[in-house]
């Protein structure tokens, strides 16, 4: 575009075009700032959260708590160690709090969630510059490195029941009893969210509300979570074909696990994931295609948080990759 300008130096009265060139986009929707996708991804989580609390009662309420003070502390803490201002009004150190408190156990030792609170944000954005600048989904960074240092601590079953509505809390979850003594678990347990497991990963229902929701604001690209959902619908088809017997199902496939919930609220993040629609898809069925890898042929069967990162790793070529050629160009 141009703009006129008067040249003061050799005609104070002649007007010369100045012509500015800028790389696009030139056209962007102003109100679609951090702060406003942050705020529409808490308000998608709220079904997530709701059911969590229904379930998981007290559980619930000691882990969000642990961890969105401890990921709110250590924003604070690591942005005045590099001299910035504090960027809590961007929400995003509660994002990665609630998201985290979510991929863990309720029963899980406080010092877990402080532990993987601190790690998400330092290692997992703070040491790459800050929101946008990060490789990995920082949730995830901690939630990794809790389960490989604190793997006993962690485990979903053998805990006490605290007067929740369904004995949940004291089961093993619905993928590794499948793994281990090969039951399956009722469809209608599964998308409603009433058994055992991470805070956020019981019910299909809150994920579905809460992902179509972020979706439609378009906080997330629907491209991903339709590339998670091909891909597990897919490979879990063939599963079916191959082992007709198996009780577990495309739909348990999908309904079971964190993988929903990993779809929509993990794998949408807009910092680790490409940029390109046909980019983002790729990403989702890649996504998509590790988790039921991990599922069917390792001795970790809810295998999303890994399956994301290892994702995150591959977005730079991705991006390469699906880069749009210019019009004309050879």
């Amino acid at each position: 575009m141009t703009e006129k300008t008067f040249d003061t130096v050799s005609d104070p009265g002649m007007e010369t075009p100045v012509i500015h060139v800028s790389p696009s986009p030139h056209l962007a929707d102003q109100a679609l700032t951090t702060q406003r996708i942050m705020l529409d991804v808490v308000i998608g989580l709220l079904p997530v959260v709701g059911m969590a609390l229904y379930v998981f009662r007290l559980y619930a309420v000691k882990q969000l708590a642990i961890c969105i003070v401890s990921c709110l502390a250590a924003e604070a803490l690591f942005a005045r160690m590099r001299g910035r201002a504090l960027p809590l009004k961007d929400f995003s150190a509660l994002v990665t709090g609630i998201i985290l408190a979510l991929s863990l156990p309720g029963p899980a030792p406080w010092y877990v969630g402080v532990i993987a609170s601190f790690v998400a944000i330092g290692i997992g954005k703070a040491i790459f510059g800050g929101i946008g600048m990060n490789i990995f989904n920082p949730a995830m960074v901690g939630r990794a490195f809790v389960m490989i240092a604190f793997a006993s601590a962690l485990a979903a079953s053998g805990y006490q029941d605290v007067n929740s509505s369904v004995d949940a809390v004291t089961q093993a979850t619905p993928l590794d009893t499948f793994k281990q003594t090969g039951a399956v678990a009722p469809l209608s347990a599964l998308f409603f969210g009433l058994t055992n497991g991470s805070l956020g990963e019981t019910s299909a229902l809150a994920c579905l509300i809460g992902g179509i929701y972020l979706c439609i604001r378009r906080s997330a690209s629907w491209e991903i979570p339709a590339g998670v959902i091909t891909a597990a619908v897919v490979l879990g088809g063939i599963t079916n074909l191959v082992d007709m017997d198996s009780g577990w199902t495309v739909l348990h496939h999908l309904f079971g696990g964190s993988l929903l919930f990993g779809a929509f609220f993990i794998a949408t993040d807009p910092c680790s994931s490409p940029l390109t629609p046909r980019g983002k898809f790729i990403f989702g069925l890649g996504v998509g295609g590790f988790v039921m890898l991990l599922r069917l042929f390792s001795g970790y069967p809810a295998g999303v948080m890994f399956a994301v990162l290892l994702m995150n790793s591959l977005t730079p070529l991705i991006n390469r990759w699906t880069i749009p050629r210019p019009l004309g160009a050879q």
